[in-house]
Order: structure tokens, then C-alpha cells, then sequence
């Protein structure tokens, strides 16, 4: 059976985190968030983000990037976001479902990225106030990218000086937070809120936890009411230490980076040796845990027949795939996976 390099998603729960989920299991607890883990998860965000600011556990990262982004924008908003970004592709209308109509405003931008320039022209050419269209009001940012990029601080903070300058908001989906703060070797706030992020959708699933992702309000008054939306749209756990209990685990101890850290380092090993191989090409700089890679199409069907796992982006005629490494996946799997496409290519 060969590897799987198909999402970070089919991977397991880290040990770690599954052993916090049963210790939390012990006895009986308040719910609805009202037990002692949930509780504790604020001072552990706030340090782990170097400042005060409200947080809120959500099961699904659609959830967070929908609930958070249904703060920030009226039903008569404009969200401006990348073409490919998660909210505009795989997420099934749940962003304009939650904030009851507010427009996405689709912008392009190379290997998954905006720059100031893209958002400043787009923001000329759609000035708020004309009655007859949605008005501008957020700006959704991926970290890391569907492209598999990262934004450095520096990008973060220039796009954040054109909201600020539109007066919108800014807001970002983190459910690969961690792969980009150990790529760029930055800290969480660095990357967030220091940066000019509002509110961030941070992930934890995809980089071992079961199901946990949370809701970041980096300015507090921006949640007021946010207990009552996350009610409404059924997305208040009864049992809420178990989803406390994962995210306090992820942060504790720095396990999150660590096992980022890992994802991150088998996608460079397997980039380099992909990059190697002549009949391969690489269509977006390897910054986090994802590669998109052009491959001779006749090469598909057999890696599959030797049992690899990945995702063919588009058809597969065309030759594209994209490969996710994981915090389990280990150095021999990529090495398999490179020696059957050199074998075949």
C-alpha cells in the first residue's frame, strides 16, 4: 500500500491530543462551555497571541471562516478574497449563507496571493455608497494559501494598510495557521493581529487534532453578540470540554508548531526530490505542507494502481496534482512515493 498524499484531513488525531480528549472524559463537567477547560483556553490564546482577545471553539473550520466573516459584514457587504480561496470554492455558499447575502467579491492573484496593488485597483473601481451595489466591508485572507504559499508579515500588513484605508475589516482563514508560523520562523501575533488582522479562523484539525478550530477576536468588541450567532447557526456544543480539551493540548507545550514543523519538513523532502525529476514540474513555491505539481498524465493511473493517494486538481488528462504531507507522515513514505515516480517517469 503506498502513501497518502491526498489531505492533511486523513490523517490521524495525535496521541497527545486524543490522550487530553479521554482525560477530559473523566467524570461529569458543566456544559455549553461553562467547564474548566473551556475556560482556560482564554489566557492560553491570549499568550500564545501576546494580547487580550475573545475566543471561540467551532467544530469545522467552514464554521469559523462563515460565523467570523457574518461578524464583520452586513448582508448588503462586499467580502473581497482570492478566486481560489477556500471560502469561495469548497465551502458550498456557507460564508453567504451565514451572512445572510454579503456578496464575494473574487480577485486574481499569482500562486494564491493578493497584493496591495490587486486590492487597491479593485477598491477604486468599487467605491462604497452607490445604493445599487453591495458595499465594501471585509477583506478574507488564506494562510496558508490554496496555492500553498504564505504571507509574510510584511504582506499581511500592507493589504491590512489598504482595508484600513477603505475602512474594512480584515479577516483570515487560518486552518494551516500553524504550517505557515513554522515556515516563516514568526510568531502568532506576528502573523496576526500585529499584521492587522481583525479576526482569524484558526485551525486545528488538519494538523491533529479530531475536530476543534476556534473563532479569534483580536479587537473584543467585534464578538459582541458572536455567543448568540454561534447558537443560531447550531454551533454550540453541548460537551464543550472536548473541543477545549483538543485545542488546549495543541497549544500547550508548543505542540502545534511541532507537529506542523514535521508536515512542513516532509514537503520540502518531497519537493526537492520531485524538483529532481525531469519529467516533473513544480507550479507554486513549496512555502507550508501542500505541493502542486505537474506530472506526465500517464503516470496517474499507475501511481494509484501502487496504492499513492493525492488529489488530481482539474482532469486527469491535464497531469496536476497536489500532494499534502501531514504531521504523521514519515520520511520513507516520501521516499516511496519519489522512487515510483522516478520508476515510472
Amino acid at each position: 500500500m503506498g502513501a497518502i498524499f491526498t489531505s492533511d484531513n486523513q490523517a490521524p488525531v495525535d496521541s497527545r491530543i486524543m490522550a487530553a480528549i479521554l482525560k477530559a472524559n473523566e467524570g461529569k463537567a458543566s456544559s455549553y462551555g461553562a467547564d474548566e477547560i473551556t475556560a482556560r483556553l482564554q489566557p492560553l490564546f491570549a499568550k500564545t497571541f501576546e494580547t487580550d482577545l475573545r475566543v471561540f471553539p467551532v467544530t469545522t473550520g467552514t464554521a469559523a471562516n462563515a460565523l467570523a466573516l457574518a461578524m464583520l459584514t452586513p448582508p448588503w457587504g462586499t467580502i473581497f478574497c482570492h478566486h481560489e480561496s477556500h471560502i469561495a470554492t469548497d465551502e458550498c455558499g456557507a460564508p453567504e449563507f451565514h451572512t445572510s447575502g454579503a456578496k464575494l467579491h473574487l480577485l486574481a492573484g499569482d500562486h494564491g496571493r493578493l497584493t496591495p496593488e490587486i486590492l487597491s485597483r479593485c477598491l477604486r473601481d468599487n467605491p462604497p455608497g452607490d445604493q445599487h451595489q453591495t458595499q465594501p466591508a471585509v477583506i478574507s485572507l488564506s494562510q496558508v494559501t490554496e496555492a500553498g504559499t504564505v504571507y509574510r508579515a510584511e504582506e499581511i500588513a500592507a493589504l491590512s494598510a489598504v482595508a484600513r484605508q477603505h475602512k474594512l475589516y480584515v479577516h483570515m482563514d487560518g486552518a494551516r495557521f500553524a504550517n505557515a508560523v513554522v515556515s516563516l520562523n514568526s510568531s502568532a501575533a506576528d502573523l496576526s493581529w500585529r499584521a492587522g488582522v481583525d479576526v482569524l479562523s484558526f485551525g486545528a484539525t488538519k494538523n491533529g487534532a479530531l475536530a476543534a478550530e476556534a473563532v479569534v477576536f483580536f479587537n473584543p468588541a467585534l464578538s459582541e453578540n458572536f455567543l448568540f450567532r454561534r447558537k443560531r447557526a447550531g454551533h454550540l456544543v453541548s460537551k464543550m470540554r472536548f473541543l477545549s480539551a483538543q485545542l488546549e493540548a495543541y497549544l500547550e507545550n508548543g505542540l502545534w508548531l511541532e507537529l506542523a514543523a514535521n508536515a512542513n519538513a516532509q514537503a520540502t523532502r518531497l519537493a526537492d526530490g520531485l524538483h529532481a525529476i525531469s519529467a516533473v514540474e513544480i507550479l507554486h513555491p513549496v512555502q507550508a505542507n501542500e505541493i502542486f505539481a505537474h506530472i506526465p498524465p500517464a503516470l496517474i493511473g499507475p501511481l494509484r494502481d501502487q496504492g499513492f493517494g493525492f488529489h488530481v486538481w482539474g482532469r486527469d488528462e491535464e497531469g496536476i496534482i497536489r500532494l499534502v504531507t501531514a504531521f504523521d507522515t514519515k520520511p520513507g513514505e516520501v521516499d516511496a512515493f519519489l522512487a515510483a515516480v522516478r520508476a515510472l517517469a
